[in-house]
C-alpha cells in the first residue's frame, strides 16, 4: 500500500498562538506530554486516491464520526522522535528516516498506507520550523520537543476490513526528562500472567494496541512496588523479551552488552540500534542473542552480569536496580556502562559532540 507521492503542504497559521509568556510558563515545567505545541500538520489518504489535502493547521480537536473504524478495530500506529536544541540555537533530530522507515513497517503490519519517507520528513521540517519557538532552550537540561507522528483508520464502518479511508497527524509537546526525579534505578516486575506479542503478531509494529495489551501487567507491577514491567515470551515464559515501552540490556563482567534478538516479537527500537553502535565504540563487544529469564537471575547471584539498563525514545536509557516476581526478588547492581553510553548518545542529539553517523538532521 505504498503511494509515491508529491505532496504540497497548505498553510493556516493559529490565529491564537500562545504568547512567549505562556511557553515561557510551560518550558519552566513542561512535565511529559501535557502541554501541545500551536499547530499540527494533517494529511489524508483515500483508497484509489492516496495521500492528498497535505497541510499545517492549528492545533485543536479532531471531528471524528463514532463509526469510526478505528474506534471499533483499533487500525493505527504511531512514531515518537524528538527535535533538540543546539547551543547555537539551530533545531534538530536524530534518526528520523529510521522512523520514517519503522511508521512504514508498522503500516504494513496494521494494514495502513505507507507514508513516503520525504513526505514524512516534509511533515516534521515544517511543523517544527513554524513552532521551533517551542523547542526548550539549549541550557534547559535534557528538555526537548517531542514529536508524534501517528496515523489512523478514519472510514465510518462497521465490518472487519482495512480502512479505504486513513488520516496522518503530526503534534508536537515541549518535555522535560521522562522521569521527573532524574535518572535512578527502577525496579522492575516480572509478570508471568501477561505476555506482550507472540510471533506473527504485532509485536514489531508500534501500534496503541500493544500498549494497550500491557497496561494490566502495569497495574499489577505498581501494585508490587514496581515502577515497570518485563515480558517474557508467549510460547515459552522463558525468554526476556522488553518492558512495557522499552529494549533491555545486560553487562557481563568480561565487557559485552547483550539484548534479545530482535525476531518479530519485538519493537525495533531506533534507540536501540544506535546504543549498539555506540557501545561497541566504547569497547564492549556486543550480542543480539535470546536470554532466559534464568540466565538473568543466575548472572546477577553470581556476578556475572553486573548491570542492566533499558532504552526509547522518551526516557533515553533508565538503569535497572531491582526485579521482582512472584515469591522472589533480586537486586541488581549498578555501573557505569549505562550511563557512559546515555552520555555519549545526549552529546549526539544535543550537539555537544561530533556526529560522525550523520543521525542528525536539522530542521531549523
Amino acid at each position: 500500500m505504498n503511494d509515491t507521492t508529491d505532496l504540497k503542504f497548505s498553510t493556516t497559521l493559529n490565529p491564537t498562538p500562545a504568547t512567549p509568556e505562556r511557553r515561557a510558563q510551560i518550558h519552566a515545567q513542561p512535565g511529559f506530554g501535557k502541554f501541545f505545541t500551536d499547530h499540527m500538520v494533517s494529511i489524508d489518504w483515500t483508497h484509489g486516491e492516496g495521500w492528498h489535502d497535505a497541510g499545517l493547521i492549528p492545533y485543536g480537536p479532531i471531528q471524528m464520526d463514532p463509526a469510526a473504524a478505528v474506534l471499533h478495530y483499533a487500525q493505527e500506529i504511531f512514531e515518537g522522535l524528538k527535535a533538540y536544541r543546539h547551543a547555537d540555537g539551530s533545531v534538530w533530530s536524530f534518526r528520523p528516516e529510521a522512523n520514517a522507515a519503522r511508521l512504514a513497517r508498522s503500516a504494513r503490519r496494521l494494514a495502513l498506507p505507507e507514508l513516503p519517507e520525504e513526505d514524512f520528513l516534509a511533515s516534521i521540517d515544517l511543523l517544527v520550523k513554524t513552532d521551533q519557538a517551542w523547542v526548550p532552550d539549549h541550557a534547559s537540561g535534557e528538555s526537548s520537543l517531542y514529536l508524534r507522528p501517528f496515523m489512523y483508520a478514519s472510514e465510518s464502518f462497521l465490518g472487519v476490513r482495512p480502512s479505504k479511508t486513513v488520516r496522518y497527524l503530526l503534534i508536537a509537546s515541549p518535555v522535560g526528562p521522562y522521569f521527573s526525579g532524574g535518572v535512578k534505578p527502577v525496579s522492575i516486575w516480572l509478570s508471568s500472567t501477561y505476555t506482550r506479542a507472540a510471533l506473527g503478531g504485532t509485536g514489531a509494529a508500534k501500534c496503541g494496541g500493544n500498549y494497550a495489551a500491557g497496561l494490566a501487567a502495569q497495574l499489577e507491577a505498581e501494585a508490587h512496588g514496581c515502577e515497570q514491567v518485563c515480558f517474557l515470551d508467549a510460547a515459552e515464559h522463558r525468554w526476556v523479551e522488553e518492558l512495557g515501552g522499552m529494549n533491555i540490556y545486560f553487562v557481563t563482567k568480561d565487557g559485552t552488552l547483550v539484548t534479545p534478538t530482535v525476531s518479530g516479537t519485538i519493537l525495533e527500537g531506533i534507540t536501540r540500534s544506535s546504543i549498539l553502535t555506540l557501545a561497541g565504540e566504547l569497547g564492549l563487544k556486543v550480542e543480539e542473542r535470546p536470554i532466559s529469564i534464568d540466565e538473568w537471575r543466575a548472572g546477577v547471584a553470581s556476578g556475572e552480569i553486573t548491570e542492566v539498563f533499558a532504552c526509547g525514545t522518551a526516557a533515553v536509557i533508565t538503569p535497572l536496580g531491582a526485579l521482582a516476581w512472584e515469591g522472589g526478588e533480586l537486586e541488581i547492581p549498578t555501573g557505569e556502562v549505562a550511563m557512559k553510553i546515555r552520555q555519549s548518545l545526549l552529546d549526539i542529539q544535543y550537539g555537544r559532540a561530533e556526529d560522525t553517523h550523520g543521525w542528525m538532521r536539522q530542521l531549523a
